[in-house]
């Protein structure tokens, strides 16, 4: 929290004041009772008082005064807010690869459930997108906010599913700028705020450069968040013989570098659901300022009131 106007703050030394003030001034009343050294007639003279409820008007005043004073000083909160017309693009790795087991149940199946737990947790008026990637990179499901249709498409997510093998990170991230620049009429003129999500297991093998692609993402300021899921152990069978398959992500590092995302190492499919979730809490927000002294303004209004009511209650008078 900070404060507009935070010299007014030096106003509680008047609040602090009062408070030793009235401290000095009970110590006071406490020396002159004691003054009187028949004790039958300081119990006619000075009757028992009511102990410590004398004492909560006084406290309810002061915390009254002290929460009008930062009221005063206008504090305010930052607060994160869903940017407007925000869009995420989620692009998978399909490649056989992604068959490895080293992360269970295997890379593409833990991907797959990572991923949805990420969708789901995004702000409704998201628009997000899927892509799938091997050789090439195709668009299952353009940008919309229908989120029914982003788990079809992740049910859909499968080992050759684009038909070509391969890993083409540069396809990958060029067919997610595509889906952004159509997401709306609007969209050339003022391209919406967007992100790309990116996850695989290997270097680029096939299609166009993923520094050019890069460089593309970077211009368009689009953030591409790269995440590298498996282990060095990885392991899949084709064609009857298994092969190693480790991870490898220096390329998912370089791009995320260059376009001012972040780069994450997922080899459990707890590591990647956390990654996940460290994403999701910063996609697509901006920050802002929002006024927060109606908060101790109403609360410094109860205040007054519970000094009244006390001080009437106990007393059979406002102060």
């Amino acid at each position: 929290m900070s404060f507009l106007s935070p010299e007014r703050l030096w106003l509680l030394l008047g609040v602090a004041a009062l408070l030793v003030a009235y401290v000095l001034l009970q110590r006071r009343r406490s020396r002159y009772a004691m003054r009187f050294t028949n004790l039958p007639l300081l119990e006619r003279v000075a009757p028992a008082r009511p102990g410590w409820r004398r004492h909560v008007p006084a406290g309810l005043f002061l915390a009254m005064l002290g929460l009008l004073v930062v009221g005063f000083a206008q504090p305010v909160d930052e607060v994160r807010v869903p940017r407007e017309r925000a869009t995420v693009l989620v692009a998978v790795d399909v490649s056989l690869s992604m068959r490895a087991a080293d992360v269970p149940p295997d890379r593409l199946a833990a991907a797959r459930d990572a991923a949805a737990e990420f969708v789901n947790g995004l702000p409704e008026e998201f628009n997000v997108g899927l892509v799938a990637f091997a050789g090439n990179a195709t668009v299952l499901v353009p940008p919309v906010t229908d989120r029914d249709a982003l788990h079809a498409g992740l049910d859909r997510l499968d080992v050759g599913a684009t038909g070509t093998a391969g890993t083409a990170i540069g396809e990958a991230i060029a067919a997610s700028l595509d889906a952004v620049r159509g997401l709306d009429a609007q969209a050339v003129t003022e391209p919406p705020p967007a992100r790309i999500v990116l996850l695989s297991d290997g270097a680029n093998t096939a299609g166009r450069s993923p520094e050019d692609m890069a460089a593309d993402a970077g211009a368009a300021d689009i953030p591409v968040d790269t995440i590298s899921v498996g282990t060095e152990d990885g392991e899949v069978e084709i064609s009857g013989q298994w092969q190693d398959v480790p991870v490898d992500g220096e390329t998912l590092r370089m791009v995320a570098e260059q376009t001012g995302g972040s780069y994450h190492e997922a080899a459990t499919a707890t590591e990647l659901r956390d990654v996940y979730g460290d994403i999701g809490s910063s996609v697509g927000y901006r920050t802002e300022e929002r006024d927060a002294s109606s908060r101790f303004i109403g609360f410094g209004l109860l205040a007054a009131l519970a000094t009244a009511g006390t001080s009437m209650l106990w007393f059979s008078r406002i102060p």
